[in-house]
C-alpha cells in the first residue's frame, strides 16, 4: 500500500506548516524549528466560560406571532422579530481555547543542514532531523494514548552533544512554577465570554529525564548542558469533568500521569504508543497508485496536485483524514470539533465549537466506512448530553416534548439558537444527529447495541420534532417553523422560512430510521403511531422550473442573491442520504445533478468536501476527481494537509477523505456498488478493510476500471447485493464467513444487467 508519510525539507513557517500529534484529549502542533522548537498544545476540555443554560423566557411568547409572519409572507418582518426575542441569551456561544506552549532552545549554531522533518501517519510520530556542528541531531515526538502524555526525545550521534534551554508560556492567566530540578508546571484560568464566567483552571507541566549532562532548573525554566539524550514528558488538564461539573483536579491529573510516565522507559512508552496507533490504524488501506510525484516534499505535491499525475497524494489524504479522526476523538473523550483538538488562538474562527447544520455531522462521515467505528464514541456521548441540555430549551423556547439543538453547540453542551436569526434559528440539528448515529449503527458489528442505547434519546428527539412542526396553511402538510436553509439568504432578503427542503429531508430520514427500532424495542405504539401521523404529512421534494432541485417550498433557488452559496443543504436528500438515488429516483437526482451544476464546484474547504461527494453520488468519477483537485490545492489545503477553509476548519479534511472512499464503494441498503464513481485518472488500485453496511468488511482490487478481486467478510448474518455498474451478484453471508471472488463476476462477459 501507499507510503503513509507528510516530510518536508524546510522547518514549519505558519502554524499551518506544523505537524498534528494527539490522543483524543491532548493535542501537539510540532514546528520543527532546528534552532528554537515550538509545541503548541491544546487540552480537548479547555474552553472559555463554564456551565451555562442560555435559554430565553422571552422566546414563546413571540414564537408565533413569528410564525404568522413566515406564513403571510413577510419573511424580513419575522426574521427582524426573531432576532429580537427568539434568541438564545447570551445570543453566542464559547470558545475552545489554547492551553500554551512547550519551547526548546538549542544551544548548537543556527547553521544546519540535510535538514528534514516528517509525520508517519503509521506509527503517529513526528521527527526533524538536520546537521549542526558536523553533529547529526535527531528529535522525535509523540502523544500517548496509553501513557496520556507528550514525549519528546532529543539525541545526537556524538556524546553529550544536547544542549538546550526548555520553557512553557501561555496566553491565559496563569504563572508558570518550578518542579524541583526536573521540571515546570504552568497554572491558570480560562477566560469569561459573553458575560460567562470562567469556571475553568487548567495546568499543564513537563518532567524533564537526561541522559548525561547536567539539569537545572529556576526562574521558569529548564536548562540541560552536555546530555547524550534527553526526554520531555508534558501533560495538560483542565477541572472539567462533564458539561455541569468543574470540580476536577488539574494539577493532581497531570502530576499522576507525568510521575507514572517518569518510571517507564522510553523504549516500552514508544513500542505500547505505536501498537495502540496502529490497532486502529492498519484496520484500512487505500491503493490508488504511485508515480514519481510521490517523492516529492508533502507541500510540493500539494501544489502540484492539480496538473499533475499523483493519485498516491489523494490515498494519503484519505490516511491523513484518519489519523487525524484517532488523533481527535477516541472513547473517553470529547467529539472533533471544528478544529479537532488543534486551536492556537484565544478568539478562534467560529470559536473553534461544534456547528450542527453541516461541519459537525461532516467530521463523522469518514470513520465508520473508514474502519474506525469506536471513534464515534465521544459523538454518541455528546448526544445524550444535549439531549439533558436540549430538553429545557425544547421546553421554554417552544412549549415542547423532547430536546432541541439549533445550528451550534460547544463543552457546556449549549443548545439555543445563537449568532443571529439568519444563522442561528434552525430546529434540526438534533434530527440531524440522531439520524446519523442511528444510520451509522446499520455498519457495527454490535448494531443493536448502539441502537437501543440510542433509542430513548432519538424517542425524545422525535417528541420534539411532532410538537415542533405545524400545519402549512391552505395543504395538509407539516413543516418547521421558524426554519432556515443553512445558512442561505432567499430573494426576500431573509433566510427566515417554513419548511426547506432539508429540514424535510432530514425528518424524514430520522422517522423512518426511528420507526422500525421502536417496533422492535416493543411497548412503542404511541410513538410508532405519531411516526405513520407525521411521515405521509412531510412536503415532498420539489423540481423547479430551471430543472433544479428546490431549496425551499417555493421556487427561489434561482432568484436568491448567493446563487453559488458554499452551503448546498437542499442536496442532504443525495449525500448523505439516500432518498434521492440514480436508480429509484432519477428525476430527482437529474434535479439534484442541476442544482449542483448551479450552485457550482467552488466553496469553502468544507463545501469542496461536500460537493466530492455529491458528485461521487452522481456517478461521475471525473468531475468527482476535479473537485478533488480544487480540494486537494494551496487555496483549500495548508501545507501540514489542514483543510484552509479558510482559515483552517478539519470537517474539510473528513469530509474530502470520505468523499474519496464514496468514488470507491458506495454503500446503500441491500447494496454495494463498486468503483460506483472510479475516475479515469485510477485505473488501477486496492482497497483494504471498508466498512459497509451489514457490519461487512470489504476488500477490492481493480484494474483497467474492473473489479479484479472481492473480498466480503461479515461479523454478523447479513445479505447484499454486489454491484458493477449494472452488472448485480447477490450473496449472503453468515456470522464469520467469507466471500472471496477473482472478479469473474464482473469480467468483461460479466452478467446480465439486473
Amino acid at each position: 500500500m501507499a507510503d503513509n508519510l507528510l516530510w518536508y525539507d524546510r522547518p514549519a513557517r505558519f502554524w499551518t506548516d506544523a505537524l498534528p500529534l494527539g490522543n483524543g484529549r491532548l493535542g501537539a502542533m510540532v514546528f520543527g524549528d532546528p534552532v528554537s522548537e515550538r509545541l503548541q498544545i491544546n487540552e480537548a476540555t479547555f474552553w472559555a466560560g463554564g456551565p451555562y443554560q442560555p435559554v430565553n423566557p422571552d422566546a414563546y411568547g413571540h414564537l408565533e406571532t413569528v410564525r404568522e409572519l413566515i406564513f403571510a409572507g413577510r419573511y424580513a418582518d419575522a426574521e427582524a422579530l426573531a432576532e429580537e426575542h427568539l434568541m438564545a441569551r447570551p445570543p453566542k456561544q464559547l470558545s475552545y481555547q489554547p492551553v500554551g506552549d512547550l519551547h526548546i532552545d538549542l544551544l548548537h549554531s543556527q547553521t544546519v543542514g540535510s535538514y528534514r522533518r516528517t509525520l508517519d501517519l503509521d506509527t503517529a510520530i513526528t521527527t526533524t532531523s538536520y546537521i549542526a556542528d558536523g553533529i547529526t541531531f535527531f528529535r522525535e515526538a509523540f502523544v500517548s494514548a496509553v501513557d496520556g502524555v507528550l514525549v519528546v526525545r532529543l539525541s545526537a550521534d556524538r556524546p553529550g552533544a544536547i544542549g538546550c534551554r526548555i520553557s512553557l508560556d501561555s496566553p491565559q492567566q496563569g504563572q508558570c512554577v518550578d518542579h524541583d530540578i526536573t521540571g515546570l508546571t504552568f497554572s491558570g484560568t480560562g477566560k469569561a465570554e459573553w458575560g460567562i464566567p470562567a469556571a475553568l483552571r487548567f495546568a499543564f507541566g513537563i518532567r524533564v529525564i537526561a541522559r548525561g549532562g547536567s539539569l537545572n532548573c529556576s526562574h521558569g525554566m529548564v536548562s540541560v548542558n552536555g546530555s547524550d539524550e534527553l526526554l520531555i514528558l508534558l501533560d495538560a488538564a483542565t477541572n472539567f469533568r462533564r458539561y455541569d461539573d468543574v470540580s476536577g483536579d488539574p494539577e493532581g491529573a497531570i502530576a499522576g500521569r507525568l510521575s507514572k510516565a517518569a518510571g517507564r522507559s522510553i523504549e516500552v512508552m514508544r513500542r505500547e504508543h505505536i501498537a495502540e496507533h496502529q490497532r486502529l490504524f492498519r484496520t484500512f488501506a487505500v491503493d490508488l497508485g504511485t508515480t514519481r510525484a510521490a517523492s516529492q516534499p508533502t507541500d510540493r505535491r500539494i501544489a502540484g496536485f492539480a496538473e499533475g499525475d499523483d493519485p498516491a497524494l489523494a490515498a494519503l489524504y484519505v490516511q491523513f483524514g484518519r489519523y487525524l479522526m484517532i488523533a481527535s476523538s477516541r472513547p473517553g473523550t470529547q467529539p472533533a470539533n471544528l478544529q479537532g483538538i488543534w486551536n492556537d488562538e484565544t478568539d478562534p474562527p467560529w470559536g473553534s465549537k461544534y456547528t450542527a447544520n453541516i461541519n459537525l455531522q461532516m467530521n463523522y462521515w469518514l470513520p465508520v466506512p473508514a474502519n474506525l467505528p469506536e471513534c464515534i464514541e465521544p459523538l454518541v456521548e455528546m448526544a445524550e448530553e444535549l439531549a439533558e441540555t436540549g430538553h429545557e430549551m425544547a421546553a421554554v423556547h417552544y412549549r415542547a416534548r423532547g430536546w432541541v439543538m439549533h445550528h451550534n453547540t460547544d463543552l457546556w453542551r449549549a443548545t439555543g439558537p445563537i449568532d443571529g436569526a439568519k444563522w442561528g434559528l434552525w430546529p434540526t440539528g438534533g434530527a440531524w444527529l440522531m439520524a446519523q448515529l442511528l444510520d451509522v449503527s446499520d455498519y457495527l458489528d454490535d448494531a443493536d447495541v448502539l441502537r437501543r442505547r440510542l433509542f430513548p434519546v432519538a424517542k425524545a428527539a422525535a417528541e420534539f420534532v411532532f410538537d415542533m412542526l405545524v400545519p402549512f396553511p391552505g395543504t395538509d402538510y407539516l413543516v418547521t417553523n421558524p426554519s432556515l436553509s443553512p445558512e442561505n439568504v432567499h430573494p426576500f432578503g431573509a433566510s427566515i422560512c417554513a419548511g426547506p427542503a432539508m429540514d424535510n429531508q432530514i425528518i424524514r430520514d430520522f422517522l423512518a430510521l426511528l420507526r422500525p427500532l421502536a417496533v422492535s424495542i416493543g411497548g412503542e405504539d404511541t410513538l410508532v403511531a405519531e411516526i405513520d401521523r407525521v411521515l405521509p404529512r412531510l412536503p415532498p421534494d420539489r423540481i423547479g422550473a430551471a430543472d433544479q432541485l428546490q431549496e425551499w417550498l417555493d421556487d427561489w433557488d434561482l432568484q436568491a442573491p448567493e446563487i453559488h452559496h458554499r452551503h448546498v443543504s437542499h442536496l442532504y436528500g443525495l449525500y448523505p442520504s439516500w432518498q434521492i438515488d440514480m436508480d429509484k429516483t432519477p428525476a430527482l437526482a437529474a434535479a439534484a445533478r442541476r442544482s449542483l451544476e448551479i450552485r457550482g464546484d467552488d466553496a469553502t474547504g468544507w463545501g469542496i468536501g461536500w460537493r466530492i461527494n455529491l458528485w461521487a453520488r452522481l456517478r461521475d468519477g471525473d468531475h468527482a476527481l476535479d473537485v478533488v483537485k480544487r480540494l486537494i490545492s494551496p487555496e483549500r489545503t495548508y501545507g501540514n494537509l489542514f483543510d484552509a477553509h479558510p482559515p483552517f476548519q478539519i470537517d474539510g479534511n473528513f469530509g474530502g477523505a470520505a468523499g474519496i472512499l464514496e468514488m470507491l464503494a458506495q454503500s446503500r441498503p441491500g447494496e454495494i456498488h463498486l468503483l460506483p464513481a472510479l475516475p479515469g485518472a485510477w485505473p488501477q488500485g486496492k482497497l483494504r478493510g471498508l466498512r459497509v453496511r451489514g457490519a461487512m468488511i470489504l476488500d477490492l482490487d481493480w484494474e483497467n476500471g474492473r473489479p479484479v478481486k472481492i473480498s466480503l467478510t461479515a461479523s454478523r448474518d447479513a445479505s447484499t447485493v454486489l454491484r458493477f455498474r449494472n452488472e448485480r451478484h447477490e450473496i449472503d453471508l453468515a456470522t464469520g464467513e467469507v466471500f472471496t471472488n477473482n472478479g469473474s463476476i464482473f469480467s468483461s462477459e460479466g452478467l446480465t444487467a439486473g
